[in-house]
Formats: C-alpha cells, sequence, structure tokens
C-alpha cells in the first residue's frame, strides 16, 4: 500500500502538469522551476508506472520463491529492499533518472523538516500540504519498519509493532508532525509578513492535529467519551478546512462576484466543473466518518477499508491542487511575487511539441 499512495501521488501530480499546461497556468513560474529541468506530465507518469511496474515485478518474484520453498523470512525481506533502493536512487549524487527534480525535492524536505527556520516559498508549503495527505502512507512505512526490524533482529515480541508504547507515541507523532511543520510554516510567514491570516491558517492545521490525535486515541478507547471527542473535534477541523479551501485557497463564494459563489475570474469555460468539484470536494473532506464507525468486518476488509480512505485523500489533493495553483496564477493570493500577472508560458521548450 506504501508504493501504491506513493505511485498514485504520482499519478495525480502528472494529471496536475497535465492539467496546468493545457489550461495555460504557469507552474514553473509559480513554483520557480527552471523550464529546462522542471517535471513534465509524461516524466511524472513515466515515474509512476516505473515504480509500479517495479513493485509488481518484486511481487512476482516473492510468489514464485514462495512456491519455491523458501522461508517467509527469507522472502518478507524484498519489500525493504525494494525501499532501500528507491531511497539509494532519490539520493544519487549521478545525472540519471532526473537528478535536478530529486535534488529539488530533498531541499524542499529539509525545509519542511527545519520550519521555521528557513523563509516559506510557494512550492514549501505546497509540498507540505501534501505531506498531510499521506499520513497514512507514513503510518503504514511505521508498521512496515517495525516489522522488518523485528524479524531481523528476532525480536521475540511481534506485537509491540502494533500495541507497543514505543509503537503508539510514535503514531501520535505521525498524525501530528505533517501539520505540525505547516502550522510551522504559517508561523513563520506572520513573522514575515505580519499578515494575520497565517495565524488564522495556523489554528486550521492545530485543529486537524487535534482531531487527528483524537482519532487515534479513539481507535484504542472505544468509548461513548471518546466518541462525542472525536466528533465534535473532527466537525470543528472539517469545517474550518473546507472554509478555508472554498474561500481562501480556491477564492470561491466571493460577494458580488459574476459567476455566482464562484470569483470573477476563471480558466475552465464550464462552470458546472467547478461547482461539482465543490461538492466533490465536501464528500472528500467527509470521508473520515468511516473511520469512526467502527464496521464489523475482517481484518482483510479493515485493511482495505483504510487503503480506501487513504487513496481517496490523495485524489482530493490532486484535485485541490489545480485550483489551488488556478487562484495563485490568476490572484496571487500568496503574494508570492512582487506583480500580480504571470507570463503564459507560450515560449517554454516542451518535448511535446
Amino acid at each position: 500500500s506504501v508504493f501504491a499512495l506513493l505511485s498514485l501521488h504520482l499519478f495525480m501530480y502528472g494529471c496536475n502538469l497535465y492539467m496546468w499546461k493545457s489550461t495555460r497556468i504557469n507552474h514553473n513560474f509559480i513554483f520557480e522551476f527552471s523550464p529546462s529541468t522542471a517535471l513534465k506530465h509524461r516524466d511524472a507518469f513515466l515515474m509512476c508506472t516505473t515504480l509500479m511496474t517495479t513493485v509488481f515485478g518484486a511481487m512476482v518474484i516473492h510468489l514464485l520463491l514462495r512456491a519455491a520453498g523458501f522461508s517467509p523470512v527469507q522472502v518478507d525481506a524484498i519489500p525493504g529492499i525494494i525501499f532501500m533502493f528507491f531511497v539509494g536512487l532519490l539520493i544519487c549524487p549521478f545525472d540519471i533518472f532526473y537528478r535536478p527534480t530529486r535534488f529539488c525535492f530533498i531541499r524542499v524536505i529539509r525545509n519542511i523538516a527545519c520550519s521555521p527556520f528557513y523563509k516559506v516559498l510557494l512550492v514549501d508549503f505546497f509540498m507540505a500540504d501534501q505531506l498531510t495527505s499521506q499520513i497514512p502512507l507514513l503510518r503504514h512505512l511505521e508498521t512496515t519498519g517495525c516489522h522488518i526490524f523485528a524479524r531481523a533482529f528476532k525480536s521475540p515480541h511481534p506485537e509491540a509493532c502494533h500495541s507497543g508504547r514505543l509503537y503508539v507515541e510514535i503514531t501520535y507523532l505521525i498524525s501530528f508532525l505533517p501539520y505540525w511543520w505547516r502550522a510551522l510554516q504559517c508561523a513563520r510567514r506572520w513573522f514575515d509578513d505580519g499578515d494575520v491570516n497565517h495565524l488564522a491558517n495556523m489554528g486550521k492545521y492545530v485543529s486537524a492535529m487535534v482531531a487527528a490525535g483524537a482519532r487515534v486515541t479513539y481507535s484504542r478507547q472505544d468509548n461513548n467519551l471518546w466518541f462525542a471527542i472525536v466528533l465534535t473535534t473532527s466537525v470543528v477541523a472539517t469545517a474550518y478546512q473546507l472554509y478555508w479551501d472554498f474561500v481562501k485557497d480556491w477564492g470561491f463564494f466571493k460577494p458580488n462576484s459574476k459567476n455566482t459563489w464562484l470569483r470573477d475570474d476563471l480558466i475552465l469555460k464550464n462552470k458546472s466543473i467547478y461547482y461539482m468539484s465543490i461538492a466533490l470536494n465536501v464528500v472528500l473532506r467527509v470521508a473520515w466518518v468511516e473511520t469512526i464507525m467502527h464496521f464489523k468486518v475482517g481484518p482483510v476488509q479493515t485493511r482495505l477499508l483504510d487503503f480506501l480512505l487513504a487513496s481517496l485523500e490523495v485524489i482530493r489533493r490532486g484535485h485541490w491542487n489545480f485550483y489551488r495553483l488556478e487562484n495563485e496564477h490568476i490572484n496571487n493570493v500568496g503574494h508570492f511575487r512582487a506583480v500580480k500577472a504571470v507570463p503564459l508560458p507560450f515560449c517554454e521548450i516542451d518535448s511535446d511539441s
């Protein structure tokens, strides 16, 4: 599921790149990327396909080795080997497999991890927002890593990877950390710009942290008190997030706008797409309701439901990305540049042409 979620996110980013190019949104200028080395949509799709093809091949090898009589301890090391291979490829210093993009990614992750000690650029908070949608992936990494190390060191307590004290503490940390980084970025932007809207945005991520912590606790203490706490905190956080999505990030619900419930300047000609996107974002934002329903299903079905919810959040984030950059392209809502106008990418060298 870790590789599947990562591949899905790459696929959604490829779709974003294609849509931004098709609608003449100059994402390279907004992100301050070099057009000569910036990722194209075909590159993103190639990376996604390469990742999933490698994983599928590893699954086939895993099944063949098990059928040949190899022990589970031997063949279960394959996912860890694949993961270490991709980590090695990410940090590889040689000029292969999109080195400028890989090093840019590492630099942005460093800026996020060291928030608020670096000045926040648009690409920094954009990537941090992506991380808030990949908390399930980070938790899967926690569980997978725990099992790999437990088998490597022949731990006599494998149940510690699900209920141990250290495991629970790391689970809370992972659930908080992306929101914490994003809140620190908002604090840094308030310190730099003096705009109180950044403090209000920080409040959104604090409310999300509280709701995430309450849900983790409720998954281990299933009682009416924690159900009420989870319901209250999650409803407040969701309402906060929806308001910020529509009003601040997408620029919708402008009073006296010539486009009802939207804004004056729109890039897509069909306004019904915007209304459908609003409805879809609401539906996907409240998908957390399933996590507190506690359906009576088996462990396999539970994992499938968790993967489905994580996939829906990644899809929602890809959907959110397009409108966020559209609003930035038109209105400079983040005040990341000195001029409001963005040059259209007509002169950009494109391998597709």
